[in-house]
């Protein structure tokens, strides 16, 4: 898993400094809403031809890591 999470990066020049796909514009978040709403790896990688398997398999490592925290405070706007 820790191989995977290479492919997650963080960069202030892109897409804001949130985790992205191998530097590219491609936000961890939406890999993981595209899952989410139920598409398939495959379904992914033709809609996004620069995206490898490994990477739809990164961003859900890197979630898994996330979901792993002690606590989470809940902020209110």
């Amino acid at each position: 898993m820790e191989n995977l999470l290479t492919r997650i990066t963080l960069n202030p020049n892109i897409c804001h400094g949130k985790p992205t796909i191998r530097n590219k514009r491609y936000p961890v978040e939406l890999i993981l809403d595209l899952l989410a709403s139920g598409m398939t790896h495959g379904e992914i990688l033709e809609d996004y031809p620069a995206l490898e398997e490994a990477d739809i398999m990164a961003c859900l490592a890197y979630a898994a890591k996330l979901a792993q925290v002690i606590s989470i405070q809940r902020v209110l706007i």
